[in-house]
């Protein structure tokens, strides 16, 4: 066991708060990763605000990008000094789902991202959970193996921390649950970090038009520069029907990266008839979502959600990275903060306030770290 430092959720809504707390060494199937980096996510803000019930205390934090100190005795594919991401879609492999491809949706990730009660505590033994079983904005984390995927070491480290859920969500959504093909149309609403690799992903699909709709300026213009055709301000009231004009009709593909039940009625009117809306934002139950029966019966719309971008993250990240090392994702401009780890509640103000794309915090990197 040893002590470490993690910025923790002791109340909700509130704060995170400094504290000092116990880390247990790895069981047989867990690796101890120092984290490095690690992404500031919506979900994350969620359950800060209280949008999203959360049981305090609770070390948040998700996507991340460490370096492995020590692995379990079970772990043979890792070892101590290797570059990995965590993803908080940890899979069993053996359940239904993942039998079926679908380990995003592993019917036993629950129990697995739960962990040991005695993997992180209070310095008098209380238990603290990690978020997915992973607790990012930390100093150090023990962690699943199956949350784990190693990268090459030359991928940067504020660009690789946010891999495991910005990056698969918004490119996975496209590529893997919306199964976008060459010439479609595409919508993304939110041009956030999920928002703009969704819209790479397009590209990379091979989508003749793809739209950003988005309130924030230099939002939309980050989406031009990497890959939108078009781009719309959200308030607009005339957004559908912009929409319907560019594409002839409306879109054959909308992405909400938003997470709100207006943005996914909005993605519904955006469609052709035959269309498919894919919600990736987490959608609070109340307001509920309303949806024209006529949408779905007389005009064979369909609306599907997208957990995690559907990823494969184990066999979907290597590509990422590589795409991008040869140029042909630019992951780097998803990220447009860097803030010290004593500036946490900082980023998330610029989260909550829509300023910025993803924010990363800088956890503890050693001066060779890049």
């Amino acid at each position: 066991m040893r002590k470490i430092i993690a910025a923790v959720l002791t109340r909700a809504p509130g704060r995170l708060v400094t504290r000092e707390l116990i880390l247990s060494d790895p069981g047989p199937d867990e690796v101890l990763v120092r984290i490095a980096y690690a992404g500031l996510c919506h979900s994350d803000l969620h359950e800060i605000d209280g949008t999203f019930a959360t049981t305090p205390p609770i070390v948040l934090g998700h996507e991340a990008v460490g370096f492995v100190e020590r692995v379990g005795s079970a772990v043979h594919d890792l070892t101590a000094g290797d570059l990995v991401v965590t993803c908080l879609s940890v899979f069993c492999g053996r359940c239904r789902a993942c039998v079926r491809g679908m380990p995003s949706i592993c019917a036993r990730r629950t129990w697995l991202a739960s962990g040991r009660p005695d993997r992180l505590t209070t310095l008098d033994g209380r238990p603290v959970r990690p978020t997915a079983g992973i607790g990012a904005f930390a100093e150090m984390a023990v962690v699943h193996r199956n949350a784990l995927v190693a990268i090459p070491p030359e991928m940067p480290l504020p660009t690789a921390s946010i891999l495991g859920c910005a990056v698969t969500t918004g490119i996975g959504a496209v590529v893997r649950r919306a199964r976008v093909e060459p010439g479609s149309s595409v919508v993304v609403i939110g041009a956030g970090g999920v928002g703009l690799a969704a819209i790479q992903g397009a590209r990379l699909a091979g989508a003749r038009t793809v739209i950003a709709v988005d309130l924030v300026p230099e939002k939309l213009a980050a989406a031009c520069e990497l890959g939108a055709t078009h781009a719309l301000d959200g308030r607009g009231p005339d957004v559908v029907a912009q929409v319907r004009e560019i594409t002839g009709g409306g879109a054959d593909h909308v992405i909400e990266a938003v997470g709100a039940a207006s943005a996914v009625a909005q993605a519904m009117a955006m469609l052709t008839p035959g269309g498919v809306a894919t919600v990736v934002g987490m959608v609070p139950s109340d307001p509920p979502i309303r949806l024209d029966g006529n949408d779905l019966f007389f005009l064979e719309k369909t609306l599907q959600g997208s957990f995690m971008g559907s990823n494969q993250f184990v066999r979907d990240i290597p590509e990422y990275v590589d795409l991008h090392l040869r140029g042909r994702l630019r992951l780097d401009r998803l990220v447009s903060d860097v803030v010290p780890f004593e500036e946490i509640n900082k980023g998330f103000e610029s989260l909550a306030a829509g300023r910025g794309r993803r924010i990363v915090v800088e956890i503890r990197p050693r001066k060779e770290d890049r």
